[in-house]
């Protein structure tokens, strides 16, 4: 298996540092960048296989960054934000980052982050062939990892989104607890903020065209967690 590249990118240095030597100890190769175009041309020259990336960047700030990476690549993209209510904008981008860490962070939380996130990368490299899934209003290609709704699209769904997705229509009408999508989606050895799941159903939803009053698709099960609605096509 080849050495995953992931691209670290923050204008603080003491920050690029404590993240590379903990994803170095995880077997990672790490690159660089300090400001947004320099991130972009690093990304175009080295195609690494997911980028680390912080919002109040110097040149084009992260949210700007993320947008144009988005134009040509579905890379997987964690974003770190020194505020929580910069996840409100974040889930403003159809399609945006995969993940996202609030700073001041734990290194040791982000490395699990990133090692989930490969992992489904890794698996989807080497899966065997996947039955596409057929549902009142919604198909969904695992092997093209496309979501199509009421035959437009396909929808601009993150990786971690497609993931999340996926997990809920594999098991229609199945409750799902946070704590059981962060083991399907984020790994069993994920720790943090099980709100995470929160923010994703959101961006889901919304890349879906989905009510949450009204949901066609992802329903809320008060207390408990979430359930995929949509009816099976035989």
């Amino acid at each position: 298996m080849k050495t995953r590249r992931v691209l670290v990118v923050d204008d603080e240095p003491k920050i690029r540092m404590t993240v590379r030597g903990y994803l170095e100890a995880d077997g990672l190769q790490i690159i660089e960048a300090a400001d947004g175009p320099s991130a972009l041309r690093t990304l175009a020259a080295n195609q690494p296989d997911l980028v680390i990336l912080d919002v109040m960047l110097p040149g084009l700030d992260g949210f700007e960054v993320l947008r144009r990476i988005r134009r040509t690549s579905q890379i997987p993209v964690i974003m770190l934000t020194a505020r929580a209510e910069e996840v409100d904008r974040l889930i403003g981008f159809t399609g945006g980052s995969d993940d996202y860490v609030t700073k001041p962070f734990s290194p040791r939380e982000l490395a699990l982050r990133v090692r989930a996130i490969l992992r489904r990368t890794d698996q989807g490299d080497d899966a065997p062939a996947d039955p596409v899934l057929r549902f009142d209003g919604l198909t969904l290609d695992p092997d093209a990892r496309t979501v199509h709704v009421d035959g437009a699209g396909p929808a601009g769904l993150s990786a971690l989104d497609f993931d999340l997705l996926t997990a809920m229509a594999r098991n229609p009408g199945r409750v799902f607890t946070r704590r059981a999508l962060l083991a399907h989606v984020w790994g069993e050895d994920f720790f943090g903020d099980e709100r995470v799941v929160d923010v994703h159903i959101r961006t889901l939803r919304r890349a879906l065209g989905d009510d949450a009053t009204t949901p066609r698709f992802v329903g809320t099960v008060r207390a408990v967690g979430y359930r995929f609605l949509a009816r099976p096509l035989v």
